[in-house]
């Protein structure tokens, strides 16, 4: 990994993340990232505007269980589209194929991902199992699974108190609640696959001064 450079769109970033084989930190600084092993497992993203303070106005992507090529051969064009128009694309794992997470770097420079329980080892050494970022102020945070609905809102709020919002996937069925601490719980559903569901889903959200706001699922327009 070492080595490793993405071009960050001229965000200062500071990251230390949770992988299957190690941690890795991340430094951000003149618009290129650089990832580098280390020490003990933790888990740390902050996002900060080009030395004007926190990023603002952040439009938000929402997507997971895209499952490609094994239950579509891409997403949709739509996605596409949305991910061009993001300031930051989330994804929740279970990507599948490690191509996809090329193309999507190809086309965003702010991603923030991890992985899920159908990734394989191309892709666990590359993301890891747990994200963090503070967007406008809003702690973010990305993980694949959350267990069962039952309890969910208490028990991600034991585990993950000092998060605003968190982003996750596995069941491919959307999801939006708020735990007693405030806590906001996401799940976009699938864009390729989505099981019991009317539809493939995926959202949209806005953060400003610090609030998240204009959450929206979206569904396929019909062809």
């Amino acid at each position: 990994m070492a080595g490793t450079t993405l071009d960050s769109g001229g965000f200062d970033v500071g990251v230390e993340v949770k992988t299957f084989s190690g941690s890795y930190s991340v430094l951000i600084r003149h618009s290129r990232w650089y990832l580098t092993p280390h020490g003990p497992l933790t888990t740390r993203t902050t996002v900060i505007g080009g030395g004007h303070g926190i990023v603002q106005g952040v439009k938000l992507l929402l997507m997971t269980d895209t499952h490609v090529p094994h239950r579509a051969k891409d997403l949709p064009e739509q996605l596409w589209d949305a991910v061009d128009d993001a300031d930051v694309v989330i994804h929740a794992g279970d990507w599948v194929c490690v191509e996809l997470l090329d193309a999507l770097l190809a086309r965003t420079d702010r991603l923030l991902g991890v992985v899920g329980n159908n990734d394989g080892p191309p892709l666990c050494a590359r993301l890891p199992e747990i994200a963090t970022a503070e967007l406008d102020g809003v702690r973010v945070a990305v993980v694949h699974e959350t267990g069962s609905t039952r309890g969910r809102e208490q028990r991600c709020a034991a585990r993950f108190p000092d998060t605003d919002v968190l982003v996750f996937g596995h069941s491919h069925i959307p999801w939006d609640t708020m735990a007693p601490t405030g806590l906001r719980l996401l799940n976009p559903g699938s864009p390729t696959d989505r099981r019991r569901q009317p539809t493939c889903s995926w959202m949209t959200a806005q953060i400003d001064d610090g609030q998240l706001s204009r959450v929206q699922l979206h569904r396929p327009a019909a062809r």
